[in-house]
């Protein structure tokens, strides 16, 4: 039986996930991550990979929110090879782990799309589990959802929600649409439970973060705005250091002062993509719910003006957390890969280039954002 082979790759800087290290290496055994070590203390003999000094080494970027990428939206096909083919064109980015996100659709879709990221949980490393946005959500803040499709959940649902399952479960619902203690019988099960599409109001949010909801989808987007007298999810959200919120950084969905001001509070933030099938493909349209979604000047949307996802990649939304937000870059790529991690309860394995934690790595060109390389459980992947 042959020893796992071990290698390291070095560049000008390594972000571990807390802790900058110059002129380092990561040191990789088969599937994990040994060691971070000063280049000038890597081993004779050991095979290693030199990177120019402007590129930064990093942990791979966990995309949690990802709707389709590489021309092929999970909603339209959710199969096993849709999900292969969307990860495939985010890893060009840096995304070495994500969520299929399945938007509000039929219950029958929801098993087929459910059982389809089931059977990659142990196949597929980049695969990490599903996102269900909807469809138990409120029809006031649809945006693109299909508010027909929406209702209240059943014995079933709560049946396939909670049973056993092999990889992560992410749930975004409305608080205000599912009955009491049905937050409290997900998070028991170990399902993370986000507010998005909700009208909620401060209280009911603050009664469902006591259920267990911890998580926000697209902050600010597709929910009660914050206002003087009726603060709702947004004030809770940055005032409890327990809470997670999506961002979705590109320009178009929030107002970079708004996000600004959220990174001034308390919760953790996450960067997400809420990418459409255009990323990573060919194609500048595509079919949602029968009507055609474009993408203009990177904006993607319906006819009538309703954004419907993004035309975003993680390493771009990493490039404008730094340039719009002014966020150093150590924190952009915190909230790219640890933050997502912890948030999933997956923070001992992945978010991290530390001893244990899975070779999840990318090579990033700190002046351009451009990703050069990839690995995912120390396997060279992609390059761009």
């Amino acid at each position: 039986m042959n020893e796992p082979k071990r290698h390291a790759i070095a560049a000008g800087n390594v972000f571990d996930g807390w802790t900058r290290h110059k002129d380092a290496a990561v040191v990789v055994e088969d599937s994990l991550i040994v060691g971070v070590v000063p280049r000038s203390k890597l081993p004779l003999g050991l095979e290693v990979r030199h990177l120019p000094s402007e590129v930064w080494l990093t942990p791979g970027f966990i995309d949690l929110q990802v709707n389709g990428g590489g021309d092929v939206l999970f909603n339209n096909s959710p199969t096993p090879e849709a999900i292969r083919a969307i990860a495939a064109a985010h890893r060009k980015f840096g995304t070495t782990a994500l969520l299929p996100t399945l938007i509000t659709d039929t219950s029958e879709k929801m098993m087929v799309a459910f059982a389809a990221a089931e059977s990659l949980a142990e196949s597929e490393p980049g695969i990490l589990g599903i996102h269900l946005e909807g469809p138990f959500l409120s029809s006031e803040k649809a945006g693109v959802h299909d508010a027909s499709l929406m209702r209240q959940p059943g014995p079933a649902d709560l049946e396939m929600l909670c049973g056993p399952r092999k990889g992560a479960l992410l749930m975004t619902l409305a608080p205000e649409r599912v009955p009491n203690g049905f937050i409290a019988q997900l998070a028991q099960s170990g399902v993370r439970v986000s507010l998005g599409h909700s009208m909620a109001t401060y209280d009911e949010t603050l009664a469902a973060m006591a259920e267990g909801l911890s998580g926000f989808t697209h902050l600010f987007n597709a929910m009660r705005p914050l206002a003087s007298r009726e603060p709702g999810p947004i004030a809770a959200a940055l005032e409890s250091p327990n809470a997670w919120f999506g961002m979705i950084v590109d320009g178009f969905h929030v107002n970079p002062a708004m996000f600004r001001l959220a990174l001034r509070g308390l919760g953790q933030p996450i960067l997400v993509t809420d990418a459409m099938p255009p990323v990573g493909g060919r194609q500048s349209k595509f079919d949602l719910y029968g009507s055609e979604i474009q993408i203009t000047g990177g904006r993607c949307s319906r006819s009538d003006g309703t954004l419907a996802g993004s035309a975003l990649d993680m390493a771009a939304a990493v490039r404008n957390c730094v340039h719009m937000l002014q966020v150093p870059l150590d924190d952009a790529l915190r909230f790219a890969s640890r933050n997502p991690a912890e948030f999933i309860g997956l923070g001992h394995l992945l978010g991290g280039l530390r001893p244990g934690y899975r070779a999840d790595v990318v090579a990033l060109d700190a002046g351009t954002f451009d990703v050069l390389e990839t690995w995912v459980a120390g396997k060279e992947t992609a390059a761009m």
